[in-house]
Parts: structure tokens; sequence; C-alpha cells
């Protein structure tokens, strides 16, 4: 049997799709220009300590290494992925360690009507409770009541994956998540920066008070104090009576950082509600150590940045973050979730013999950290 062969000459045309590696990526989404995905972090706030915060807990857990660039904006920071997954696995991770809510958006780059794909570029905006360490809120009776028929006037502890709330006044404490907090939300009526300096002029603690309902700080004492506003020392003004939660680490001759109640100016609806036989005259929030020039430049640790990766110096004239580091040193619990690298420089040593104030202790500390290859990368 004979076998014919056919043959026949047709053009192939090929496409080369150029696609890059994921190094290659992060180098030119660095300007925010090949990314599919956005992280935007914002709070409503004017200092910056719950962002160091989340900054610090970002890197302890790697969150940000699938970046392809962080850029720090105004009230917040900038994360931008090459994919969806990657965005959204921040978002969750945020909304498991701070007090938040997100929304999402997108939009449509591109549109193959053929093959009916289509391109979309997606932003999530997250928002963090417009509440930080040391201010002082006016609750909705509600929330109050809420928490054991707590003052309304209380300060925030502390900032977690939860609010934690004190009440100066009775050592009454209360957590709210997120949801708690944006169903029924509040604002603060006082700010670190406008708290005035006081000094204790006579303190007694509060001994022998009869257990009462609810969870109460066994980390502070109550205590009767006796302030003047320094701006009063040497005159006739009379001394200011008020109850505090700081009677642990107060003594006659300390200056503390307070809310001149009586003669504040609040523009805040609940607060004009509470009437005034209820309010304190004043609210003490933080004791002031002395020599605060020569304890930030006798800090033995220093933390790392998203912005570079590297270990910065603990000495800066950033006053939010000198008190964010100031907050390390004085609450063990905000420190659990961060970590905190030894300074090997060695003049740090004198300046921290003469500070009375609380200290990071070494073991504490890790070891100056050694950056790989990967980390080097100024974005990632």
């Amino acid at each position: 049997s004979m076998v014919s062969t056919q043959s026949t000459g047709f053009v192939v045309e090929y496409i080369v799709h150029y696609q890059m590696c994921e190094v290659c990526c992060k180098q030119k989404g660095s300007d925010g220009e090949a990314w599919r995905a956005l992280v935007q972090i914002r709070q409503r706030t004017i200092h910056k300590k719950t962002m160091f915060y989340i900054e610090q807990i970002i890197l302890k857990h790697g969150m940000h290494k699938s970046a392809m660039g962080i850029k720090e904006m105004e009230g917040g920071i900038n994360f931008y992925f090459n994919a969806k997954n990657n965005a959204r696995k921040l978002v969750d991770f945020l909304l498991a360690v701070i007090p938040c809510q997100y929304k999402t958006s997108q939009e449509l780059v591109s549109h193959d009507i053929q093959s009916n794909v289509f391109n979309y570029k997606y932003t999530f905006f997250v928002e963090i409770v417009p509440v930080c360490k040391d201010e002082i809120v006016c609750l909705p009776v509600s929330v109050s009541r809420h928490l054991n028929h707590m003052s309304q006037v209380a300060i925030c502890a502390r900032i977690s994956d939860n609010i934690h709330l004190i009440d100066p006044v009775t050592l009454k404490i209360g957590q709210l998540n997120a949801n708690q907090y944006f169903r029924e939300p509040f604002d603060a009526i006082c700010h670190q920066k406008q708290l005035r300096e006081f000094m204790v002029m006579n303190i007694e603690p509060i001994y022998g008070q009869a257990n009462q309902f609810g969870a109460h700080s066994h980390k502070h004492t109550l205590a009767d104090v006796w302030v003047l506003p320094l701006n009063s020392l040497g005159t006739d003004d009379q001394e200011i009576h008020t109850r505090t939660h700081l009677g642990n680490i107060l003594q006659c001759g300390d200056y503390v950082l307070g809310f001149d109640v009586a003669h504040a100016v609040v523009n805040n609806q609940i607060f004009d509600k509470i009437k005034p036989s209820q309010l304190p005259d004043i609210v003490l929030v933080k004791k002031i150590y002395p020599e605060k020039i020569k304890r930030n430049k006798g800090r033995n640790f220093r933390l790392k940045h998203l912005r570079n990766n590297s270990s910065s110096e603990t000495v800066t004239e950033d006053e939010d973050y000198n008190d964010f580091l100031e907050d390390l040193e004085e609450d063990p619990e905000l420190r659990k979730n961060i970590n905190l690298y030894k300074r090997q420089k060695p003049q740090w040593m004198a300046e921290a013999e003469e500070v009375i104030a609380p200290k990071v202790g070494l073991e504490e500390l890790l070891d100056d950290l050694v950056l790989d290859a990967a980390d080097t990368d100024e974005n990632g």
C-alpha cells in the first residue's frame, strides 16, 4: 500500500507577555504605580502614638514583607500590594490586633471584551478608633452603664485589641472592642498635648474600701490628692483637691499632667449634659518624670522602622515618638507585642544612671538586629 504525505505552510504568530519577578515588581511598585491592592490605615487624632504602635506590631509579625511599597501619609500609612489576597491578610491582621473598621472599593483598570477579563484595583480603607492612650474621654450614658456604671469622664489606659478604660475616681476598669465602639462612638475631650502641669502638695492613699461590684484595677491605688498648677506656685491660690488612680506612684513634690475640668472649654454634647456636681475639678492622668532629655539619651533600647527596615536611635526631636517610647518604658503590657533591640553604643550608660524613671530590663531586649538580604530592601 502506498502512503501519501501532504504538507502545508502557515504563519504562527507569537505574542510575548512580559512578566516581572517579585523583586522587580517591588522596585517598580515602590512609587505606588504597579499596585493591584492598596491598604490605607488612618486615624483621626492630633498625635501619632497609636500609629507608632501599629508599625511595631506589623514589623514584629512580618506583615509588611509582601508589600510592594510603603508610604507615610498624613494621618496614617499606605501599603501597596501586587495581589488582593496579600492586602486582605493585612486587613484581617489589623482587625485582630487593634480596634478598627474597614471599607472596600474597587476601580476598573482594563477590560478585555473577547476573553471577558476584568482588571481591577482594590482599595481597603482601615479606620482606627480615634482614641489614644492617656486621653480623657466622655462616655455616653449607655456605654457607662455597660462598663459597670463607670464615670462618664474616664481615661484611656491603653489601646490593644480593645480600648482599655479606667475610672480615676473609683478604679473601675472596662474594655470596649471595635464593634462596641463604632456602635456608640465617643470622642476624646482632652488630648495629651492639652494637659496642664500640676505639683502634688499633699497625698493620702485611700485604704479599706469595701469590695465594690465589677472589675477594678489592682495595679493602681486610689488616693486623695491636693495639687497646684505650676503657674500658681508661690501665690496665694488654694490647693485643688481631687481623687486619683495614681496613688501608688505619686508623692509630695512630684509633677503630674492633669486636665483642669473646672476651667476647660469642652465642645462635646455628651459632656454638656453631665451635671457639674458630678464632675471632678481635675483629672490627673500621668506622672511627669524629671530629666526628660537625659531620659531620652539614656534609653537602652531602639526600635526597627518600616521606612528603612533599620533600627533607629531613640534620641529624636519628635515629641510624639518620645512619648511613645516613654509609654513603652512605663507599661510592660504595651511592650509585650513589640520587639525592642539593644543599643550597642555605650554613651547611654552614663546618662541612664542619673535618671529616676521606669526602665526596660536588659532581659527584655533582643540582640541588635542583623538584616538578611531580603530585609535590606528599602521598601520591604
